[in-house]
């Protein structure tokens, strides 16, 4: 099936062709405004009509501006978790769910993305995240204990409820991400393999849930849900950055 990837920036920002890929750039500025650059095969989509399902392999070389950007930047196959959409403006209407994910993932400081002890939630990794397909409408109620998450005691105690349903494993990379390298990931029901330069850095059976969408992007937001029950979400400084692909 041939990929059709679709731009999506904020004001300053931009995703322009090169020779032989694409060069995503957001400008430099202060915490309070989200700068983006992305591709995605999803967008005008509902989510059970997301393009891939395993077996699915894909690669690309990849590099970026800084080691240490502030935010977050990557690629891969995610379900778009978090998308809200009433379908106005011709897209899909959509409601949260919990997520399923398989990329490469760089998430600067404050971000704290895990769930679990002793796998990386923060900087550069390659990760899986499954969980079950649940109807949005189950999830509803959740929304109730929000007003809640600013009390540590029940954060932290959703928090460990989040964990038990939401699986996730990862491997922190530590190659010099100013310089291309080959990045690789095979998704499989059984398991899921990735590869940086055709080196074999995780192989695990925490495959995630079809059907996903295809993403690429750089942006300056962090989120952060840490096991002392600490929540935060926002975007942070950063200076002009960019990152490069190539297919």
């Amino acid at each position: 099936m041939e990929i059709v990837l679709k731009p999506r920036f904020t004001p300053g920002a931009s995703v322009n062709r090169t020779e032989k890929g694409w060069r995503f750039d957001i400008p430099d500025g202060t915490r309070g405004a989200y700068r983006l650059a992305q591709l995605d095969d999803y967008a005008d989509l509902s989510r059970r009509h997301f393009h891939h399902a395993p077996p699915w392999t894909w690669r690309l070389h990849s590099k970026v501006s800084s080691s240490n950007l502030p935010g977050t930047w990557g690629f891969g196959l995610w379900n778009d978790p978090f998308g809200f959409s009433l379908g106005s403006g011709g897209t899909e209407g959509r409601l949260p769910v919990l997520p399923n994910a398989a990329w490469f993932f760089h998430a600067s400081p404050p971000n704290w993305l895990s769930f679990r002890e002793g796998i990386p939630a923060n900087g550069f990794f390659a990760g899986t995240i499954y969980s079950p397909h649940l109807p949005p409408l189950l999830l509803a109620p959740d929304l109730l204990a929000l007003p809640f998450l600013g009390l540590r005691p029940i954060s932290r105690l959703l928090r460990q409820l989040a964990g038990q349903t939401i699986l996730q494993d990862a491997m922190a990379i530590s190659v010099d991400v100013t310089k291309w390298h080959e990045f690789s990931v095979q998704w499989l029901r059984e398991y899921t393999e990735f590869k940086i330069d055709g080196v074999t850095i995780l192989q695990t059976s925490i495959s995630p849930e079809p059907p996903l969408g295809l993403v690429l992007w750089i942006d300056n937001q962090f989120a952060a849900w840490t096991s002392e029950g600490r929540l935060g979400y926002g975007t942070l400084d950063n200076p002009a950055a960019w990152l490069e692909i190539q297919t």
